[in-house]
């Protein structure tokens, strides 16, 4: 694959200007796709951007002006992005609302925004929000994608197809030349507002990002700075668009002609990445961390001597690994090695996953060490990145080819960023929000003289590089005083195999304690390994043998510890944390908050 000379696009000064861009530079590509079995269903850029210019004038037709909100609940898929692009070409804002919220959380989004209109996706969706209808006097429509859903005796549900013959109605109506939507478009000011995005927030009360068409444009122009961009590219889609870091790559796609397909859904990735055969992807560390753990199950599962030389391969490309992101070269029978091993097992993993990723992105959540390792080992190297929703998302990412085990890289195109006096990362840029939605106070905390304060403590090293170390709120405060860091110490309790999840507890109490969700298809592994049974996952973690397992990684951490940090007692739990049970967010970031409620019985028991 060849480097391509591809424009990033410093003519956007809106998103509005993105879908002209697109017709303009990639006009017969296939552009946007959904898999669907073994195929893939799609449109070419002119039949997408038709599509798109008559929902945007359906949305006019029915009411929708400048400023107006229009929420979109729906898991990601074609129909997603068109609806987005569709409202901020008229001026109006979008909502995503992630479509695993519950019906009362979706209505604090709706009814918090003021949204006139929902797009929702399904049934179930479109039954969430017509339960919670009358507490929600704004919302005066809902628009169904899937047409046999919106079988409806409300005359304020619609088809999705239904919306745009309405803004094509109104073409035809204009002697065929569309002009309402090119000029509606060109109105669009590069500080007016483009969106709010409620961040789900592992403690207290929603807060609804504001963000502007310059936030979003910048921020798009700036990440292509990250990412090694040839010709022929196809990225695979299936983390919620909802969620500021997919969109944004999804706008980076189409502003450089990259074909997207969704995944038909999260179930069928194995199978949609062998049909997409995607050159890039991205996920948050919890994804890779499942592939890296189904590649290694994979692995062990051979018969002998493929398992032998599977293990001495992975081995080897960990050494490599270890070596070259650390700056350092990888000695000669290292590199001698990696030879055979890519010959024999590496370039075999990656046809396992279409045979062309190149680009692996991970956000939202430091990625573990041991998975960038593992990845980077096999040729198959993540590019990972910091920001959060306020700063639209982008604010640093490891640059190709220099990579830093550890660092989330450096500062992007446009952006600064600083550590401040007490530790905290402070960012400065064109992509900052202009505050959180009906709450100026919330926005002043964060907002202080220019510079965004991220609640993340971090370091930079003399190279620019930037290290999150933790959450500025996440610090534990034991009763004795001692400010204990959690996230460092989970992570090193989750390189085990055996380890799915841990959270560290001890605010205001005597000593720290962690609750501790095994892998339980590699603890029923490493059982097996010794000649003993499984069982019944509630009976699993009572027993002596198990916990002593268990017992061995908490001794092997606890030497590396302070005295102060270390963990007194642990509990192992039955079941993995879910976005269904509250425990995680929808972007799989741990509730901390929730957890804690939900075993109080069990962690109050530690500490008697």
């Amino acid at each position: 694959m060849t480097e391509s000379t591809i424009d990033p696009a410093p003519d956007l000064r809106t998103i509005a200007d993105l879908p002209f861009h697109v017709l303009g530079r990639h006009p017969k590509a296939l552009l946007v796709g959904r898999c669907r079995g073994n195929e893939i269903v799609g449109q070419s850029t002119r039949e997408w951007f038709d599509d798109l210019r008559d929902l945007s004038l359906g949305l006019a037709e029915a009411g929708i002006r400048a400023g107006d909100r229009v929420a979109i609940v729906s898991e990601s898929r074609p129909e997603w992005l068109m609806a987005d692009l569709a409202i901020v070409l008229g001026g109006a804002v979008t909502v995503p609302v992630f479509p695993t919220l519950a019906a009362n959380q979706a209505r604090y989004v709706l009814q918090d925004s003021g949204a006139r209109v929902a797009f929702v996706s399904n049934a179930t969706q479109l039954e969430k929000i017509q339960a919670i209808r009358h507490q929600l006097p704004a919302l005066e429509a809902v628009v169904v994608f899937d047409a046999d859903a919106a079988q409806s005796s409300s005359a304020s549900v619609m088809k999705f197809d239904t919306l745009k013959e309405r803004g094509h109605a109104r073409i035809l109506a204009e002697w065929g030349t569309g002009r309402a939507f090119r000029d509606r478009a060109k109105a669009v000011n590069p500080s007016d507002l483009a969106t709010i995005i409620y961040t789900s927030g592992t403690t207290g009360e929603p807060k609804g990002v504001m963000l502007t068409h310059q936030n979003l444009a910048s921020n798009m122009i700036a990440a292509v700075a990250i990412l090694t961009l040839g010709d022929d590219e196809r990225a695979l889609s299936f983390l919620p668009l909802s969620h500021s870091f997919e969109r944004m790559l999804a706008y980076v796609c189409l502003a450089n002609g990259i074909t997207i397909v969704f995944a038909e859904s999260t179930e069928t990735i194995a199978r949609d990445i062998q049909t997409v055969k995607p050159t890039l992807m991205t996920g948050v560390p919890r994804v890779f961390e499942k592939l890296q753990a189904r590649i290694l199950e994979k692995g062990r599962g051979m018969p002998e001597p493929r398992r032998a030389l599977f293990t001495w391969a992975i081995n080897v490309g960990i050494a490599r690994a270890g070596a070259e992101l650390r700056g350092r070269r990888a000695s000669a029978l290292n590199s001698l090695q990696a030879k055979l091993a890519e010959r024999l097992v590496w370039s075999k993993i990656r046809q396992n996953l279409g045979g062309h990723l190149k680009n692996l992105v991970s956000g939202s959540a430091p990625l573990p060490p041991s998975v960038a390792e593992f990845f980077h080992g096999i040729g198959l190297p993540i590019t990972e990145g910091y920001g959060l929703t306020e700063t639209a998302p982008v604010l640093t990412g490891n640059p190709p080819g220099a990579a830093r085990l550890g660092s989330v890289g450096r500062a992007i195109p446009g952006v600064e960023i600083k550590i401040g006096e007490d530790g905290e990362i402070l960012a400065r840029g064109p992509n900052i929000m202009a505050g959180y939605y009906n709450k100026p106070e919330a926005t002043a905390d964060v907002l202080k003289d220019g510079w965004f304060h991220t609640g993340d403590i971090g370091r930079l090293d003399d190279d620019g590089y930037l290290y999150i170390t933790d959450r500025k709120k996440d610090l534990i405060v034991t009763s004795g005083g001692k400010n204990v860091a959690p996230q460092p110490i989970e992570a090193v309790l989750k390189r085990s195999p055996l380890v799915a999840e841990a959270v560290l507890l001890g605010d205001r109490r005597k000593f720290i304690s962690t609750l501790i969700v095994p892998d339980f298809a590699a603890l029923e592994r490493r059982l097996q390994d010794l000649g003993r049974a499984a069982g019944e996952r509630d009976a699993l973690i009572e027993r002596d043998d198990v916990r002593a397992l268990y017992q061995e990684i908490v001794d092997a951490l606890n030497r590396d510890l302070s005295q102060f940090e270390q963990i007194r007692k642990f509990r192992l739990l039955p079941h993995e944390f879910t976005i269904e049970t509250g425990e995680l967010t929808p972007t799989l970031k741990v509730k901390r908050n929730v957890v804690e409620a939900r075993w109080r019985d069990l962690i109050d028991r530690m500490y008697r």
